[in-house]
């Protein structure tokens, strides 16, 4: 499957002297790198940290790195090393040359943080996320896209139980390994009753006290746990829109999971006609489209939601700058047609690009300022041109 990230891959490496490929395990960086190198114009190493051999070799970091001078290291689950970051910056301003590293990382706020302060004006950031649906579209179908999520293990998976077993292993790994790995000191069990409450809360302005009160917490605590998933990028937190506005606006943030696989997996659905059934479809169908749009969005789009208090409601608004360009309604049916609280935000962001994205592939106008149309569609016809608007 090729990546829509090997090409910014590529950009990043002709201008900086570090690029850090980051997102959650098994996502397919290692891969992504593996297809890159053998196009480089220089040979390259790769270390991976979790082979004892490897980290081996980095104990006397400094010469083993002086020695690769001539070559691109790639340095695998650096966040197992975080203290090679001052070393790095050091070798950059010896010889300051693109691509001297490719650091990969399970994320987590070590890596982002001290890599920032370390590296700062040396590093460009590649965030890798699951399949989204243009590339995986002649491999797999948007439904059994959708209900499996975008990990390539689970995606790509011969059956449907092979698929739940990966996910049900996947998150019982990260819960007990890889998060405490990362630095989250927090009970397991805490963290497993925690994550299922927020698939629970999918798609819902996150409360953090009702949270808090049913595991015992306090909500700075849950607060904190949230920001660890997030830049885990496990789960995010979707930002309201609200400048300019002369309404009462909500502007609390919405929680959302990034992959519906694992969403899916937490609330125990296991098939796609238990879904189609479950009053969680309308918020998991918004999930996926949110994920998808997200990852092959222009760089200088900012997506947000708008709510008032007086109820009228988008789903998605598309900011260039400060300025609101275009909104999406997300909505898992066949008949779609905007309601008067649609038309309402409308008027108040003053956007004149209106869709509503639907699971089937159609493209019609459904009002004067409204289109409907499939997410595919959505995402090769429109989505590319909103940034140029």
């Amino acid at each position: 499957v090729e990546r829509k990230a090997l090409q910014q891959l590529q950009a990043f490496s002709q201008q900086f002297p570090a690029v850090a490929i980051v997102g959650p395990r098994q996502v397919g960086k290692t891969t992504l790198v593996k297809q890159f190198l053998p196009h480089i114009p220089k040979p390259s190493i790769y270390l991976d940290l979790e082979k004892p051999s490897d980290l081996a070799k980095l104990e006397e970091a400094e010469l083993f790195l002086t020695e690769c001078g001539n070559h691109c290291v790639v340095i695998d689950e650096v966040q197992r090393k975080i203290e090679l970051l001052p070393l790095l910056r050091f070798l950059i301003d010896e010889n300051r040359e693109p691509l001297r590293f490719i650091i990969l990382g399970s994320a987590g706020p070590n890596l982002l943080k001290r890599s920032s302060e370390t590296l700062a004006g040396r590093i460009a950031y590649l965030e890798l996320g699951g399949f989204n649906l243009l590339e995986i579209s002649d491999l797999c179908p948007m439904r059994t896209h959708h209900f499996r999520g975008g990990f390539p293990e689970s995606t790509l998976a011969p059956t449907e139980e092979q698929s739940q077993n990966w996910l049900d292993n996947f998150i019982a790994t990260y819960i007990e390994r890889d998060l405490p790995l990362l630095g989250l000191r927090a009970s397991p069990t805490n963290i497993r009753k925690l994550w299922e409450m927020l698939a629970w809360q999918n798609g819902s302005l996150i409360n953090y006290s009702s949270i808090g009160k049913s595991l015992g917490l306090s909500n700075h605590t849950i607060a904190g746990y949230i920001d660890f998933l997030e830049n885990a990028y496990l789960v995010t937190r979707f930002q309201p829109y609200h400048f300019n506005i002369k309404k009462r606006l909500v502007k609390s943030p919405k929680i959302y999971l990034r992959d519906t696989g694992i969403l899916h997996r937490l609330l125990r659905i296991t098939d796609l006609h238990q879904l189609s059934g479950s009053p969680f479809l309308g918020a998991s169908w918004e999930t996926y489209v949110i994920e998808q749009i997200r990852s092959l969005k222009p760089d200088n789009i900012d997506l947000y939601f708008y709510r008032t208090h007086a109820g009228a409601e988008m789903d998605l608004v598309f900011v260039r700058g400060l300025q609101p360009i275009a909104t999406a309604e997300i909505k898992y049916t066949a008949v779609p047609k905007p309601v008067k609280s649609t038309l309402q935000c409308i008027a108040d962001l003053g956007t004149r690009e209106n869709f509503i994205i639907v699971p089937q592939e159609i493209d019609v106008p459904v009002h004067t300022l409204v289109r409907s149309c499939g997410l595919k569609i959505f995402l090769e016809k429109y989505l590319p041109v909103l940034g140029t608007k």
